[in-house]
This record gives structure tokens, C-alpha cells and sequence, in this order.
């Protein structure tokens, strides 16, 4: 399929490095607001068009889908567009930043009947799907309790998306994510949410203790962290084994009560293998990162910040 990219900060020169890896893909356009910068992440990349607005990008008319990775305050304007378009949206996580955008972009996906996913390219890693597999076939038992971190410690600047406001900055929407898809992935949505962290000087949340209670007493223990280096790992607990995940965002290595598991590391391009699968069959959604999935983690993590006294109501459109 022909793709185009829109924004080009740091995780777009990743991913649109490794889409490049990807059989049969194609990156034809990238835009950004600055033409100087598409023009040379063009040049980077080697890509026949750069274009100084998205709605351009929109225009051309051989572009099948886009990849979105502007801020997360940017993703329900472009998804929405895209879609208007007729574009199929791979958009970075989180899809939203309130579960009523999320909805939103869920309807029109399927009133456009064209394909969108948020980009939880974990899901797609070999050793999380072999870790999902392993829960599901009782390996370990029934589960009891998951403990999940993401973190690491960068000092505070204002102006940067990370910390800012205006693009709904703060460690759970940015790193938090992960563990909190982690759980509803292996133990579904919770019926219990309890969160306590502190808020940096621009009102986004700086770190989070997050608990998520299930039914019989299961319970998931998250953190993330801007502030404090946590690591990302994981360990899922049953009643008759273990799993540890290293890197728990992209593993190369699992331990499924003490048998290692390795895969290489190949970054995103098993993400963007699928929604060339997916999307090239005319599908809406993807059975492993549904839609409805995206919208139960979102309803959690707006508990979770409502909790942290975080509130981006005003940036919200």
C-alpha cells in the first residue's frame, strides 16, 4: 500500500524507518507544518512528496493510508480528517485524550468503512502474543496479580510535549499506557481503578501508582514515571506459574516459568505488516488491537488522570 506520514519528530523518523523494512510498502508523502522539515525528513527518507499542511497530504489522491504521529492533542482533528478523506489511520497512541474523541473516531472508521488502529505496536511482538497464548492456554494458572512499570526520569521543561499541556503531556497517557494495556490485554477491563502521583508545574501528571482490581480479588499494579527511573518490566503471577517480560513494551526475551523465549528485535515493522494485511482486506479493525479495546483502555486511563486531578477538558475539541 502507498502511505504517508504526518509530522516528523522523532517517532516518525522510527517508525517510517522500519515501514521502510516492510515488503510492498510504500511511503510516497510525508507533511508537516514546517515545509523545510518535511522536505528534508523527505530526503531522509527518501519519499516522492513533502507538503507544508496534512489537509494536503490528505488531497493526494494516492495516498491509502497514513500513519499519524503528531502529538496526542493533534490525533482526533488529523484521524478525523483522514478518515473524511478516505484515508485508512495507523495513529500513534494514545488514539485519543478522552474517551469521547475515541468514540468519535470510532464511528466515522466504521461509518467510512475504513481501517483504524492506535498504534500499540506491542501487541504485535511475537513474545507478547506468545505470553497472551500461554495465559489463555492456563500455563501459569489463573492469573492473580500483574506488576507492570514504565519509566524513566527527564528533568522538567515546559515546552516540551512530554510536560506541556497543550499536548496533553504527562507520564500516563505517554508511558503509562503500556502496563495499563498489559493488564486489560491478559486480564480485560476492570471493575475497580484506584490511582495516586504527582503533578508537575504544567498540571500534567509527573508519576502514577495505578491499581486495577477485577472480580476475586485479581488485581493489576502499575506505574509510570517521568521523573523516577522505574525500567519497563513485567511479571504476570497464577496459581501455578510465572512470566517476566524485560522491556515490556518491545521484549526480546520472556521467561514462561523459567523456560527464556527470544525473537530478534524488529521494531515496529510487524505493526505495519498487519495493517497492510488488515487494511488491503477492506477490515475496519484488527482482531489482536480491536477498537473496542482502545476505548476500554482510554475509559481507564481517564479514571486514572481524573484521579491525579489532571484535566485537559480545555484542550479537548
Amino acid at each position: 500500500m502507498k502511505w504517508g506520514v504526518i509530522a516528523t519528530g522523532g517517532i516518525a523518523q522510527t517508525v517510517t524507518a522500519d515501514m521502510l523494512k516492510v515488503p510492498d510498502v510504500e511511503v510516497i508523502a510525508v507533511s508537516s507544518r514546517d515545509v523545510t522539515r518535511a522536505q528534508a525528513f523527505a530526503e531522509r527518507f527518501g519519499i516522492k512528496r513533502a507538503y507544508g499542511d496534512y489537509r494536503e497530504l490528505l488531497r493526494d489522491e494516492e495516498v491509502e493510508v497514513v500513519y499519524v504521529a503528531t502529538p496526542h492533542a493533534q490525533h482526533h482533528e488529523v484521524t478525523l480528517a483522514a478518515l473524511e478523506a478516505g484515508k485508512h489511520v495507523l495513529c500513534e497512541k494514545p488514539l485519543g485524550i478522552s474517551s469521547a474523541q475515541v468514540e468519535e473516531m470510532i464511528v466515522k472508521a466504521r461509518t467510512e468503512k475504513r481501517f483504524l488502529m492506535e498504534g500499540m505496536w506491542t501487541r504485535f511482538n511475537p513474545l507478547i502474543r506468545k505470553v497472551a497464548g500461554a495465559v489463555a492456554g492456563g500455563e501459569i494458572g489463573e492469573v492473580r496479580t500483574i506488576r507492570a512499570d514504565f519509566g524513566f526520569r527527564t528533568d522538567f521543561d515546559a515546552g516540551h510535549r512530554l510536560w506541556a499541556k497543550e499536548t496533553a503531556g504527562g507520564s500516563v497517557l505517554d508511558l503509562g499506557i503500556y502496563p495499563i494495556a498489559l493488564a486489560h490485554q491478559l486480564l480485560g477491563r476492570p471493575t475497580h481503578i484506584a490511582a495516586h502521583g504527582g503533578l508537575a508545574p504544567s498540571e500534567v501528571d509527573a508519576d502514577a501508582g495505578i491499581l486495577l482490581g477485577y472480580e476475586n480479588g485479581v488485581h493489576a499494579l502499575l506505574r509510570c514515571s517521568l521523573v523516577a527511573d522505574l525500567g519497563s518490566t513485567a511479571e504476570i503471577v497464577g496459581t501455578e506459574g510465572t512470566i517476566e517480560i524485560d522491556r515490556m513494551y518491545n521484549p526480546t526475551k520472556v521467561i514462561i516459568n523459567g523456560v527464556e523465549h527470544e525473537t530478534e528485535d524488529r521494531g515496529y515493522r510487524h505493526q505495519i505488516h498487519e495493517v497492510e494485511i488488515w487494511a488491503g482486506q477492506g477490515a475496519v479493525e484488527h482482531s489482536d488491537m480491536p477498537l473496542t479495546a482502545t476505548l476500554d483502555i482510554m475509559r481507564t486511563m481517564e479514571e486514572v488522570l481524573d484521579q491525579l486531578g489532571v484535566d485537559y477538558a480545555d484542550i479537548v475539541r
